[in-house]
């Protein structure tokens, strides 16, 4: 028999952990191709080498190019791929998970389909924003009203802090430039942080549109997860290259803001904050240990519990 052609899929063990992954890579106007277990951006200025496996999410943007051996590289590495619009402000397909377990799944799935389970979720997802604050008493719509006092007094607080002028968050998201620059700031931010959120969720398995706070939308576990660090990464991140934009000049807020949130996250460690929040939030009994959810395993369904796949039951024992 002759062997399948291609190079042999890395097993889940030799795999860099979504937790300890880059957290994003943005390219542009450059091509994308494969030299050994890295992959190359080459442009006008040269060839850059990024290592495969430790990337979170690589955001193609306009002017990009892939080769089918960077994306069989990136697929075997557990990369995503995101397409991403100008300036990396809109979102248009991603690639390959890295998970191949579907418990995280299956757990999430078990609790947005329940509404005990659900409201337990979003409830503590409220609550993971005011840390030492006693909140357990308070009802889902006192929770978002406080939730909108808290983002609006951190937006508050950011320009005072960077001496912004700053109104009320508003933007058109059919026309990026059409806002003043501290808000073009805050949506190329806040897109940076669904990219990241993203490219965790989909790492881990989970369901992009299952959500528990935001429903109905493709994202809207995404827009769950990001809403968690607003005011901690994106927020800050946006006020200072706002004010560094309207200090030194210039007209790339975009890219300027792009490199804050990057290094905030990176700063921050962002992913394995992400990592986490999402196995305390959807297995709570597994304190955030991941080691074992992390496998390659197949079994087959059963009601008195899971058999292992890949054998030849007898069909006059059946194992049920």
């Amino acid at each position: 028999m002759k062997d399948i052609p291609g190079a042999r899929p890395p097993r889940i063990g030799e795999l860099v952990r979504a937790r300890d992954r880059l957290s994003f890579i943005y390219i542009e106007r450059a091509t994308v191709h494969r030299d050994a277990n890295a992959i190359t951006s080459t442009d006008e200025r040269g060839v850059v080498h990024i290592p495969a496996a430790a990337i979170g999410a690589l955001l193609l943007g306009p002017g990009t190019r892939v080769t089918h051996q960077a994306m069989m590289l990136l697929a075997e590495s557990g990369s995503t791929v995101v397409w991403v619009g100008e300036r990396g402000v809109r979102y248009y397909a991603h690639g390959r998970s890295l998970a191949r377990s579907s418990r995280l799944l299956e757990a999430q799935a078990a609790a947005v389909s329940n509404q005990t389970t659900r409201l337990r979720v979003a409830r503590q997802m409220y609550e993971m924003r005011f840390p030492g604050e006693d909140v357990a008493g308070l009802t889902m719509q006192q929770l978002r009203g406080r939730e909108g006092a808290r983002v609006r007094r951190v937006y508050r607080e950011h320009a005072e802090r960077t001496g912004i002028e700053w109104q009320r968050r508003d933007y058109n998201p059919n026309d990026y430039a059409a806002s003043d620059l501290v808000n073009q700031a805050l949506s190329a931010a806040t897109t940076c942080l669904y990219g990241v959120a993203h490219a965790v969720i989909v790492a881990l398995g989970c369901s992009p549109g299952l959500g528990f706070v935001h429903t109905g939308h493709e994202r809207s576990f995404v827009f769950d997860l990001a809403d968690l660090y607003k005011a901690d990464y994106a927020i800050p991140a946006a006020f200072d290259a706002a004010a560094s934009v309207e200090a030194e000049g210039g007209d790339d807020i975009g890219g300027v803001t792009r490199r804050a949130v990057r290094d905030a996250v990176h700063a921050g460690n962002l992913l394995a904050r992400c990592c986490s929040d999402i196995y305390a939030l959807l297995l709570p009994d597994s304190h955030g240990d991941a080691e074992e959810w992390d496998s390659d395993v197949v079994e087959l369904w059963d009601r008195k519990g899971n058999l292992a796949a890949g054998i030849s039951y007898p069909d006059e024992d059946p194992p049920w």
